[in-house]
């Protein structure tokens, strides 16, 4: 069955809980925008296909946005108090792609302009969702004791292994940015830059 009708009324739970909170709470705006921000990685990933020869080294970047994907679903469960968490690893293998891109590209000095091509838009696009999905779980990570509801207080577990997750959502809009900054090199695109 894909409803259940239990959040009808504006109420969900979190995993392994079951107690229910009101959609509006700051763990549901965490979850929801990470979920939206996946989601948005799954698009850029039907836009740009298995084309090999966008690539950051040795790997396409629709396999590095399919390892994203992955890693976002362990931040949900993470968020939503499951026993699931983003290593260090992680966020060092974002890094070194990251550097990777940087030797490719010329230095950038300045802002751009989003929409010098559909993929670097989109990519544009999913950084901006990224940034606000760190800042939600930014808001949801300050209430460490619980989440007080009008329906009394949900203990979602907030620990510590969660600042790689904070790191590694702060570190992905970063690659983003430089996704879509390649999306254009690869295209010999010349990026506008704002007038102020």
């Amino acid at each position: 069955m894909l409803y259940t009708r239990k959040g009808d009324s504006g109420t969900t739970c979190a995993f392994g809980c079951d107690q229910r909170f009101s959609k509006s709470e700051k763990l549901a705006e965490a979850l929801g925008t990470v979920d939206e921000l996946n989601s948005y990685i799954g698009l850029c990933k039907s836009k740009i296909g298995k084309d090999k020869s966008f690539a950051v080294g040795e790997r396409s970047v629709y396999e590095i946005l399919t390892e994203i994907q992955q890693n976002l679903f362990t931040i949900q469960a993470e968020i939503a108090g499951a026993d699931k968490h983003i290593t260090q690893e992680k966020v060092d293998t974002m890094e070194k792609i990251i550097a990777d891109i940087e030797k490719i590209l010329p230095p950038i000095h300045s802002f751009f302009i989003p929409g010098s091509t559909e993929r670097s838009a989109l990519f544009d696009m999913a950084r901006a969702i990224a940034r606000r999905a760190e800042r939600r779980e930014v808001a949801f990570c300050f209430e460490r004791d619980g989440v007080k509801t009008q329906y009394g207080e949900v203990t979602v577990p907030v620990k510590e292994q969660r600042e790689a997750s904070l790191v590694y959502l702060n570190r992905l809009s970063s690659l983003l940015y430089a996704l879509a900054r390649l999306a254009n090199h690869a295209s010999e695109v010349k990026e506008e830059v704002p007038e102020y």
